[in-house]
């Protein structure tokens, strides 16, 4: 199947035809540097007759593994992050992500089907080079890492873990519209879109959301996928399209009965911790499980007026350094692996 090719679609300044971008694409594959081999090698799988495409999770839930996701799907879902950030033919846009993941996938995608001028660079930690874009999606490493540039950048959209206290007061600083992303590679990328400094999530078009039993988002949207989509993330349901995310049920701690999501402590204590931290639990023979704080670094003293905000029940009840945090491919902290490096 010919896949569609935008007349105005431009990548690092040239158009292209089917197989003309078909022959970039191998090029690239054969000559380019490993992030251009990437983007290579994903056209000439974008380009093929076959009607779906592989995919890498991240594995930050649980371990990487390869899906199958439909052509179909992935298009509908460009459609709709063009829709809803009102990306226009001729937009201008970054692609700063590895293309061996969904997120640097679908800019490509966008780029073809939106008819974007697309400029590619290597993924490192400050990827702004002194150009103005209208579009440009980065991991909080690389927005914190950017901050001095995002005046170049219109819309930024921030995925692949959560952005930090910290970093979303310093994006409130400055000029650039910066969005946070919530979905995963199921859902063909993101789903829902939240603006830096507020609370709820706002669904894209075409995506209904409900809670099941345990109060954790189904997702449905046909467009994307046949099936309902069911996550381990525990929300609030404010309206047909909005939710607030409290946590995944797999952090959830249970301590004498009482649920406690580390989630909310982490986003209450980042106001005050500036280095990599986050909140998990131990066995307690009491209370059945007890909140632990997990640092990153040497041991120091903590002062525990930072628990000041906290309820009598999320009060971290043990302090625990680690000295190097182990995290994913895509940079996310990796809790269970890093927890196992204590013992």
């Amino acid at each position: 199947m010919n896949q569609f090719i935008h007349p105005d679609f431009k990548l690092n300044g040239k158009s292209f035809s089917y197989i003309e971008l078909l022959s970039e694409a191998l090029y690239l594959k054969e000559n380019g540097q490993l992030f251009e081999k990437r983007i290579g090698k994903f056209l000439l799988e974008w380009l093929n007759n076959e009607s779906f495409v592989f995919v890498q999770t991240s594995g930050s839930t649980g371990k990487p593994k390869q899906i199958v996701l439909q052509k179909n799907a992935m298009i509908a879902s460009a459609k709709a992050t063009g829709s809803f950030f009102n990306l226009q033919p001729k937009s201008t846009a970054l692609l700063c992500l590895s293309a061996d993941y969904i997120a640097g996938k679908m800019m490509l995608i966008r780029a073809i089907t939106l008819g974007l001028h697309l400029d590619t660079t290597e993924p490192i930690s400050n990827p702004l080079a002194n150009k103005k874009y209208n579009f440009v999606a980065m991991v909080p490493m690389q927005v914190a890492n950017s901050l001095e540039q995002l005046h170049l950048v219109e819309t930024l959209l921030i995925g692949g873990t959560k952005v930090s206290y910290q970093l979303a007061e310093s994006i409130l600083k400055t000029n650039c519209k910066a969005f946070e992303s919530y979905g995963m590679t199921e859902t063909i990328s993101h789903i829902a879109i939240k603006q830096i400094g507020a609370k709820q999530f706002t669904v894209l078009p075409n995506v209904n959301i409900s809670v099941d039993e345990r109060n954790c988002l189904v997702i449905e949207a046909l467009e994307l996928s046949p099936d309902k989509i069911i996550t381990n993330d525990i929300v609030e349901i404010l309206n047909e399209t909005q939710f607030i995310l409290k946590g995944r049920i797999d952090n959830v701690i249970n301590s004498g009965g009482v649920k406690i999501f580390p989630e909310e402590i982490e986003e209450k204590l980042a106001k005050y911790i500036s280095i990599p931290f986050f909140i998990a639990s131990f066995p307690d023979e009491k209370f059945g499980e007890k909140v632990i704080l997990v640092v990153e670094g040497n041991p120091f003293e903590i002062d525990t007026i930072l628990f000041s905000d906290l309820s009598k029940y999320q009060i971290p009840k043990e302090i625990v350094f680690i000295d190097k945090f182990i995290e994913t491919e895509t940079n996310k902290i990796n809790r269970k692996k890093t927890l196992e490096k204590r013992a």
